[in-house]
């Protein structure tokens, strides 16, 4: 073939692939929560989707499937065709925590989901029921070791970081606790308030309404550091050294999803994290956007999976 039929044929080739780049989204996209509505990764999935929506002129659609620690719902995602139609806004359990737990995955998160962009930050909230005199971390300690029977806890499902965070709280503590794994952060929050459970390590976008009406307390954050989402509510490392979970939402896409579609999806993140009003919305649901690209986000996920391998080995935590 004569050179300028080659240059025609690239020069053809390159248009056609720029114009499908162009064409999406042609339909509706799908982002898979795989928790309750109502929960933390429910309440940035609305928020970031409604934005989405708009800049793609096309309808964003929550998917809810919650289970098995995330893992139905991730799943899900890692077996969708790479097209960039469904996507997975995850917590730290599907990726970095639940290979770790499970004795087998029916998913690779390394090998079969690409990540996009980490959206969101929050610490968790050591929550109380008002049953429990406690308000501070070291007067918890003192309660729990009174009595040695054991405490229901609750958290968002086995091997959530909720859940990790506890057990974590457990073995620094030497206190003896008795998990109540829910569905989600919604549900645990409803048992919590009843007094069903009396602890839970929770997510802040559900939980502050709770703890603004005084219907729940909140005594410490996960965050190694203060955090100015909990103004006056002090890191359980002041009392624990050495706690330090961060709970955070990512997008990821199936692997295989052109890195030229993820790329415009987490251009697309970074610049609506930007937006003031999302902004807002956000802190006022009691999490901050924490937008990081494609290849940042793929080095965070990598320390993320060390820490919690350790933590998971460390608490002896085991997935039902």
């Amino acid at each position: 073939m004569k050179l300028p039929a080659i240059r025609f044929l690239l020069a053809a080739f390159c248009a056609c692939a720029a114009a499908a780049s162009a064409a999406w989204p042609e339909r509706p996209v799908k982002i898979v929560v795989p928790f309750a509505a109502g929960g933390a990764t429910d309440v940035v999935a609305r928020a970031l989707g409604q934005r989405l929506s708009q800049a793609w002129k096309q309808p964003v659609v929550i998917d809810n499937r919650p289970g098995a620690g995330g893992n139905i719902g991730a799943d899900l995602v890692a077996k969708a065709a790479p097209d960039g139609y469904t996507l997975l806004l995850a917590s730290p359990a599907e990726v970095a925590i639940n290979p770790f737990l499970y004795k087998s995955m029916s998913f690779d998160p390394q090998k079969d989901l690409a990540p996009v962009s980490k959206v969101a930050s929050a610490p968790l909230a050591l929550l109380v029921h008002p049953s429990v005199p406690a308000k501070t971390v070291s007067e918890l300690v003192a309660y729990l070791k009174a009595h040695p029977e054991g405490t229901p806890y609750a958290s968002s499902g086995t091997g959530g970081p909720q859940h990790l965070a506890m057990e974590q709280f457990r073995v620094l503590t030497g206190t003896n606790l008795i998990h109540v794994p829910y569905k989600g952060g919604a549900p645990a929050i409803t048992d919590l308030l009843g007094g069903q459970v009396q602890l839970f390590f929770s997510g802040l976008p559900p939980a502050l309404a709770h703890i603004q009406a005084g219907r729940l307390r909140a005594i410490a954050v996960s965050t190694k550091d203060p955090s100015s989402l909990m103004p006056g509510v002090p890191p359980v490392s002041a009392t624990v050294p050495g706690f330090d979970i961060e709970n955070w939402q990512g997008m990821f896409a199936p692997a295989g999803t052109p890195p030229a579609m993820i790329a415009e999806m987490a251009d697309e993140i970074a610049r609506i994290s930007k937006d003031k009003a999302f902004h807002d919305q956000l802190v006022a649901s009691g999490a901050a956007p924490a937008p990081l690209g494609p290849a940042e986000f793929a080095a965070f996920l990598d320390a993320e999976r060390r820490k919690y391998e350790r933590l998971v080995r460390l608490s002896g935590a085991k997935a039902d």
